[in-house]
């Protein structure tokens, strides 16, 4: 869900003069249909997790632009990976805002050069997930799990030996940062977007926390038995979730009074609310309870172009972590984007226009 808000926060545009401010019932608009797409699924067998968990049929869903070429060895060598935030999919990449600054002619991942895959990762969109049944009862996955499903499906199932690029957003940054660790070999650059190379913990650990705490503590959650959505629960989530996720600068700019703000507010909640299962963002938000990279990250040996944004609430630009953390790998580069009442706090990551020449200078250097 915090990327399904994120992705309504960083499409919001200021009403035009007279206009009645956005209520409830108001809907987003759906992603650009334009761009051609095809979905599939690969289906992996007997999947062991590192809580010991397995499940017999994990099934991964994706979706594709472009077509896959091969070199003179016969090899894959145009596949690119973006990676999704906490609640969100692969989908959400189609976005204007995302897919007509990259995709098109001679856009940096023009589609009639590169192969793009967009997958839902474990617990989102249309891979297995606890709401397709199983509740609390689905194994209890993390990133790691995460990625190395991600992993099979790219050599197993598309038959990949390397990744010309890993791009991710927030919750997919920090899976690129987890591939830099566990598959430096297998990708030939890096672009993690809005995180940090730490355990989640301190004040982002706690809003997290919270949501949780939020949910359970409705009854009508019954332990994720519920038979009716536990909305009071998912209210207090998704309240967390948007804060978090908000651009002070940006948010002033374009809701100035006090009851266009509330309306806005109130209408993205709700729509997130009616969106999103309680277990399925449970499991989201705790998947990341044994990400902790800041050991290894030497072993991160992967050209990498790292971005983060001056006013994102869940990475705040007061932590130097970053810079640290660039000192001690390979051939890693960061930038912060400074604040601006253009930028979307922690959704500036979706918004290409930001990033797009670092993206650029990325792909030229891993030529």
């Amino acid at each position: 869900m915090l990327s399904f808000l994120l992705f309504m926060l960083a499409q919001a545009a200021p009403a035009p003069a007279q206009t009645p401010p956005l209520t409830a019932a108001t809907s987003p608009a759906p992603p650009a249909a334009r761009w051609p797409t095809r979905d599939g699924r690969y289906d992996i067998r007997d999947f062991r997790f590192r809580s010991g968990e397995t499940m017999p049929d994990l099934r991964i869903g994706y979706t594709m632009l472009g077509q896959p070429h091969r070199d003179a060895r016969g090899e894959i060598d145009n596949a690119v990976m973006v990676l999704h935030g906490t609640g969100g999919t692969g989908r959400q990449f189609l976005s204007p805002q995302f897919a007509d600054e990259l995709y098109g002619p001679g856009q940096p991942l023009d589609i009639r050069r590169y192969w793009i895959i967009l997958p839902d990762g474990i617990g989102h969109g249309q891979s297995s997930k606890p709401s397709d049944g199983l509740h609390m009862r689905f194994p209890h996955y993390d990133y790691d799990d995460m990625v190395d499903a991600q992993y099979r499906l790219l050599r197993d199932g598309l038959g990949i030996r390397r990744m010309q690029l890993i791009m991710g957003t927030s919750m997919g940054c920090m899976h690129g940062l987890v591939w830099g660790e566990t598959h430096p070999d297998f990708v030939r650059a890096l672009m993690p977007l809005a995180c940090e190379p730490v355990e989640i913990a301190g004040l982002n650990r706690m809003w997290r926390q919270l949501a949780i705490d939020g949910i359970k503590a409705d009854p009508a959650w019954a332990g994720g038995e519920y038979r009716t959505p536990p909305v009071q629960g998912l209210r207090t989530a998704a309240s967390l979730l948007f804060v978090a996720g908000a651009a002070p600068l940006y948010f002033q700019a374009q809701y100035p009074t006090r009851d266009a703000a509330a309306a806005f507010a109130q209408q993205r909640v709700a729509t997130s609310i009616a969106q999103t299962d309680a277990n399925d963002l449970i499991y989201q938000i705790e998947a990341s309870r044994t990400y902790s990279p800041w050991a290894r990250l030497e072993a991160i040996t992967t050209p990498t172009m790292w971005i983060n944004s001056a006013d994102d609430f869940i990475n705040p630009r007061q932590l130097d972590l970053p810079q640290r953390a660039v000192a001690r790998m390979k051939d890693a580069r960061f930038r912060q984007i400074p604040e601006s009442d253009d930028t979307r706090g922690h959704g500036t990551h979706t918004a290409a226009r930001f990033w797009k020449q670092d993206l650029v200078d990325l792909l030229q250097r891993t030529k």
